[in-house]
């Protein structure tokens, strides 16, 4: 592998630790748990994995030297997020330093490397030529969800073959979802495999009292936040374009609001706030017109705008036509055969009930053909090919245009559009990623070691120094509750939207007006720095600051 300057001297950083993860550890039982809802319906379905206690790291003294030696599986599931080489780095040498002897084997391509029976053993060789890189090539994704018994069977054979002990399974809510099933079944079944899963998601919607954040939101955050702020430098010195900003998160809008909370723009949608508003998709523009009209009264023609990916999920009429839509679509062969969009347009009309055909007519061509495209695996539309951005500039240009004959608008309105997804999910990460991915890593090892399944790998505390972090395991039923899938009702993780009372919330909506008024507000971030002074190579996520402040 040809490698960068910067890749060479990354490969020697030595990621930061806490201090109960940097000699021997004993595990410390707490008090027992119960999910976060649907108690009785979770508990049913987990006999095995329910209301097991959390587990808290703790420094002892002599090793943890295992005389037999096991072997690891692992699992990277669902999209790229910075800092997953560094769990797989974290496992390598944890479970080195339990044994030497113990090896540590990839499923290439995602869950389905399990179910196939494609893996290959990461030797040290291969583990240091991804220490604190970005990206999931080291073996590879994949989106297969684990959910038949065939699967589950096919992955016994697999780890009976390899002498697998355990499974880690590196995903988000739903990824770690099926990693709480696959414990449960394996457990039922009395196999001897361990589950664990780790944290990942740069949208940041895998949180709660326990998980503080998942690994990969505060890279990707520095990564758009300095995108932005330099968008925002050349906007201050064009001054002749409005940049509409979409940004990734789907279920909720941590991002947007995290990288607000870094940059400052003059306006930041929140999908919450909206739907908690009951908004209507012209009350959105409207809100973005105001400002417009206050900066082009001031002689600004030009501002950032920050709009987060699901946001036309979140606004109520459109949500209630999206959920029509998915219900129509799903395994419908009639609708596939359909020749052109036309004639896939003129059928969706005639499905739809009044309120939602009359939306839907409202809507671009554009746009109303993206709201029919291919589905997700849950079956639900993927708002990442939905183009909010560009439907927001038309409506409000046509909005403007009538502010201005009626004399109301006398400014000039150019807009650009950009949305920052694939820009962040592959960086290298930030030294914060770097620290806790390995933490996590090395956690895992001691959880597999102690005999542990259905856990997630738990590290937090995280706004102190990483030494003073606290490493533990919380069981995966605890965060979980029942939601409607694909028709159905089934067991999830579930998803921690902003928290509209919450301390980083609040923030923006103390400090919106300042940033949307003619005086210029910008805050550049500029790129992520992994050498130099702390306070500028670790600070965590302004979301973690703000919510850990109280």
């Amino acid at each position: 592998m040809q490698k960068s300057p910067l890749q060479i001297a990354r490969q020697a950083y030595q990621p930061k630790m806490p201090v109960a993860l940097q000699g021997a550890v004993r595990l410390v039982e707490g008090e027992k748990t119960q999910s976060v809802a649907d108690q009785e319906e979770i508990a049913k379905l987990f006999p095995n994995t329910y209301g097991l206690p959390l587990i808290t790291m703790e420094p002892t003294t002599g090793n943890n030297h295992c005389a037999e030696p096991f072997n690891v599986g692992v699992i990277l599931s669902g999209g790229q997020a910075p800092g997953g080489h560094n769990v797989i780095s974290g496992l390598y040498d944890g479970l080195k330093a339990i044994n030497p002897e113990n090896k540590l084997y990839g499923f290439l391509g995602g869950p389905s490397g399990l179910i196939d029976g494609k893996y290959q053993e990461l030797t040290g060789e291969i583990i240091d030529e991804y220490r604190n890189t970005g990206g999931f090539d080291i073996i590879g994704s994949g989106r297969t969800k684990l959910e038949e018994t065939w699967q589950f069977d096919n992955g016994i054979e697999i780890c009976n073959q390899l002498g697998i002990k355990a499974i880690v399974i590196i995903g988000g809510d739903d990824s770690n979802t099926n990693a709480c099933v696959l414990a449960e079944y394996y457990l039922q079944k009395q196999c001897g495999i361990q589950v664990i899963g780790c944290p990942k998601t740069i949208d940041g919607d895998l949180k709660n009292d326990m998980i503080e954040t998942s690994f990969g939101f505060d890279t990707a955050c520095k990564v758009y936040s300095e995108l932005i702020g330099n968008i925002q430098r050349d906007a201050n010195s064009a001054k002749k374009y409005w940049h509409f900003i979409r940004l990734m998160g789907r279920s909720a809008s941590h991002i947007a609001l995290e990288c607000a909370l870094q940059s400052q723009p003059n306006i930041c949608l929140i999908s919450e706030e909206v739907e908690a508003k009951q908004m209507t998709l012209n009350e959105v523009v409207e809100e973005i017109v105001k400002v417009i009209v206050l900066r082009a009264n001031a002689g600004l023609n030009f501002g950032t705008i920050l709009i987060p990916e699901g946001l036309i999920e979140f606004i109520p009429a459109m949500r209630v036509l999206i959920q029509e839509l998915n219900d129509l679509l799903a395994d419908n062969e009639e609708f596939a055969s359909l020749d052109g969009d036309e004639a896939k347009r003129e059928y969706v009309k005639s499905m739809l009930t009044p309120a939602s055909c009359e939306l839907y007519r409202s809507l671009p061509k554009g746009i109303a053909r993206q709201l029919t495209l291919d589905r997700d695996p849950h079956g639900n539309v993927m708002v990442s090919q939905i183009e909010t951005e560009k439907l927001l500039i038309e409506m409000v240009q046509k909005r403007l245009a009538v502010l201005k004959a009626n004399g109301e608008y006398k400014g000039k309105f150019a807009a650009l559009n950009h949305f920052f997804g694939y820009e962040g999910r592959c960086a290298i990460p930030s030294n914060f990623d770097a620290d806790y991915c390995y933490s996590i890593g090395v956690n895992a090892t001691h959880l597999i070691a102690a005999g542990k399944t259905g856990y997630m790998s738990l590290v937090r505390n995280l706004t102190k120094p990483a030494a003073e972090w606290i490493a533990g395991g919380v069981p995966i039923t605890m965060m979980m509750n029942m939601e409607r899938r694909n028709g159905k009702m089934k067991p999830v993780i579930q998803k921690a939207l902003v928290d509209l009372n919450g301390a980083p919330f609040k923030y923006l909506q103390d400090h919106r007006a300042d940033w949307a008024d003619p005086i210029t507000s910008y805050i550049y971030p500029g790129p992520i720095q992994y050498y130099g002074p702390t306070e500028v190579c670790d600070q965590p996520t302004r979301t973690l600051l703000l919510e850990q402040s109280k």
